[in-house]
């Protein structure tokens, strides 16, 4: 006789997910977009074994979050990232016309 265990499961990795989630919120630059990739990635492998059986899984509002979290996190440092790279473009082309002294090197 067998007995079917009718008990749901965590999801999986919807704790690490919200984890990350929330570091790539709080971390700034590549630190934190990789985090919020590396949620976001493990949010779409948990999010699609969630869709083939919703009833065998519990914990799909934490995934949720984590992966709503992770994404901006991606928007802000994706931001944050090119911000950065136009600024060291921009003081960069300044200190060296300032150095070498070309009036070039001041202007855009």
């Amino acid at each position: 006789m067998e007995i079917l265990d009718n008990r749901k499961r965590p999801l999986p990795n919807a704790s690490a997910v919200f984890v990350l989630g929330v570091l790539s919120l709080v971390f700034t630059g590549f630190s934190g977009l990789v985090m919020g990739i590396i949620g976001a990635s493990l949010a779409s492998r948990s999010w699609k074994s969630y869709n083939e059986d919703p009833d065998a899984y519990y914990g799909y509002g934490q995934l949720n979050a984590g992966r709503i979290m992770s994404i901006i996190g991606i928007i802000k440092n994706v931001l944050v990232v090119i911000v950065l790279i136009v600024v060291w473009i921009f003081f960069g082309a300044t200190l060296v016309g300032l150095i070498t002294g070309d009036a070039a090197g001041l202007c855009f």
